[in-house]
């Protein structure tokens, strides 16, 4: 099969098939977003932080594993609002505090998702990432899963996936193109370091 490019309308999407941190009551909820400097503005489902107990807050940049933003979606209006729409948004909050929900992945956790990207609104389209089956994912500064590559080549072995990673502590694998329950186009990844 060749690369597709991912393309996706409005915000990142999980679907959760197996996500232990759920079962065993690794989620971490208490800490709210970084709001000074570099700030998180939004969080969409899919996308990774890390839980900075040290100084407070949830950020991209502290010490510690990626854990998994998987917030309760709040829809309102089903016959109008579609898991595409849901994100956590710092202005969305009485007090500009974000209180993410974040599940702690292990090896071998399987989920679906589209969140490879950023995106603005519940309208825009996302430009698109090629991914393909046997593509290995890491998270980027930013939180989103990204391809790990070896000079602009994708990377489709978990030894040159912990060669060429930034951080080869997390590594994810594509086990399958797929949709997401809108229809839209997605993946399914394993965890695999």
């Amino acid at each position: 099969m060749a690369a597709i490019t991912l393309k996706r309308k409005g915000y990142g999407q999980v679907e959760p098939n197996h996500l232990s941190g759920i079962v065993t009551g690794q989620i971490y909820a208490q800490l709210p977003a970084k709001t000074t400097s570099t700030a998180i503005t939004q969080l969409e489902q899919g996308q990774f932080v890390k839980y900075d107990y040290a100084t407070g807050e949830v950020n991209f940049t502290g010490d510690g594993e990626w854990l998994l933003v998987y917030n309760e979606e709040k829809l309102y209006d089903e016959r109008h609002q579609m898991h595409k729409d849901f994100v956590y948004k710092v202005g969305d909050f009485s007090d500009n505090k974000m209180y993410p929900r974040l599940i702690k992945t292990n090896v071998q956790d399987i989920y679906t998702t589209n969140t490879l990207e950023a995106n603005t609104s519940a309208i825009a389209e996302t430009t698109g990432v090629s991914v393909d089956l046997g593509y290995y994912l890491e998270v980027g500064s930013d939180g989103y899963l990204t391809v790990v590559k070896n000079s602009g080549t994708p990377v489709t072995t978990l030894a040159n996936a912990k060669t060429y990673a930034t951080d080869a502590s997390m590594l994810w694998k594509v086990v399958k193109v797929y949709t997401m329950p809108d229809g839209q186009d997605g993946i399914k990844i394993q965890r695999v370091a």
